[in-house]
């Protein structure tokens, strides 16, 4: 196993989903906003890296399209009327809104403890209970650190604003000390159970890469 991107937030230094977020949904003008009855659903579409994707097409809605995530899964709502090219587009454009969304949104204290609570019912069937979950401001090369025998978690602020499946790895790889202190084959099995580990992994080794190019100087303007 490569060394894990979480433990390398700035220089390398070691530390130690599911209900859907409230407000992580996005609808977009072709409107109507009616609460549509479902004529057909295409079930488990896979896209690349989003999980499954499913579309409800209603011959009620007529020009607005909309999306939220519902757990793992995306759903979203578009009317009967669309042929499959436009299907494909908009699925594209709603799930980059969302992405967008969700990358502003930011959580506090008690909803990152919240979302621990459901990630460790989700995932690890409820085992992983730690006694406080909080972000901290003095964690510039790490992303995130646990300390098992209190049960604490901390995370860094610098994941603030970053996607929801970033934060919710490191909840999940924290929560994962909680029950293998280190980084063991038994510590990996436990994060096979979320689907996009090797993803957020991906993307928190791509901003410590993008931190260690050399800073250009700005233009001067003429």
């Amino acid at each position: 196993m490569p060394a894990d991107p979480l433990h390398r937030a700035g220089s390398p230094q070691r530390s130690t989903k599911h209900q859907p977020p409230r407000g992580s949904a996005a609808s977009a003008d072709q409107g109507s906003t009616d609460r549509a009855r479902t004529d057909r659903t295409r079930a488990d579409q896979k896209l690349p890296d989003n999980g499954p994707v499913e579309v409800r097409r209603s011959a009620r809605r007529r020009r607005t399209v909309s999306a939220y995530r519902e757990g793992d899964r995306t759903i979203v709502l578009i009317p009967a009327r669309m042929s499959e090219a436009e299907e494909q587009r908009w699925v594209g454009v709603m799930l980059d809104k969302l992405a967008a969304q969700e990358s502003k949104r930011l959580l506090g204290d008690a909803e990152l403890a919240e979302r621990a609570e459901l990630l460790s019912e989700q995932y690890f069937e409820g085992r992983a209970e730690p006694t406080s979950v909080r972000w901290v401001t003095n964690q510039n090369t790490r992303w995130g650190s646990c300390t098992p025998a209190e049960g604490s978690i901390r995370l860094s602020h610098r994941l603030q604003g970053m996607p929801e499946y970033v934060v919710d790895y490191v909840l999940l790889h924290e929560l994962a000390h909680l029950l293998v202190p280190g980084h063991g084959p038994r510590f990996w099995r436990l994060l096979e159970s979320y689907p996009r580990t090797e993803r957020a992994r991906g993307y928190l080794e791509g901003v410590v890469a993008a931190e260690r190019l050399p800073h250009l100087p700005a233009a001067r303007s003429e």
